[in-house]
């Protein structure tokens, strides 16, 4: 045998290979977010499918929409939130219309009674007030 015994050999593989892999992970791009442009809900990313109206729910904050499969008077496929009434648990409600992602206190003149969701997955409210309109949390 010409000097390296094979486990030497194979562990020198085994080495480079890990350090192949290390790299590939670490030069990996970042995933996005989601769109740079969405205006409905069916290009809004993270929306849970397969809910129950009415049903118990975990986030009031991120993540907050999801579709309906069933429920009281329920159409599937519809659109619904997750909420917390006052002092209750939070559960899944019908959703006012949603109008894709938007930014945290950017303008919403023409959405008013409207909810979108932040580019980082915030829900939001565009809520007027003093004269003008503004997309705020919609968890508050």
């Amino acid at each position: 045998m010409g000097g390296k015994s094979v486990a030497a050999t194979a562990g020198a593989s085994l080495i480079a290979a890990a350090g192949a892999l290390v790299t590939g992970v670490l030069a990996a791009p970042e995933a996005s977010a989601g769109p740079a442009h969405c205006n409905d809900a069916f290009c809004t990313p993270g929306i849970t499918p397969n809910v129950v109206l009415g049903a118990p729910c975990d986030r009031t904050d991120y993540f907050v929409f999801g579709t309906a499969v069933a429920g009281p008077s329920i159409q599937p496929g519809r659109l619904v939130f997750c909420g917390s009434p006052r002092r209750y648990e939070p559960r899944w409600f019908r959703s006012p219309p949603m109008v894709g992602i938007r930014d945290l206190n950017s303008p919403c003149t023409v959405e008013t009674n409207s909810v979108a969701q932040a580019p980082d997955g915030l829900f939001l409210t565009c809520v007027s007030m003093n004269g003008s309109s503004k997309w705020l949390r919609g968890d508050t």
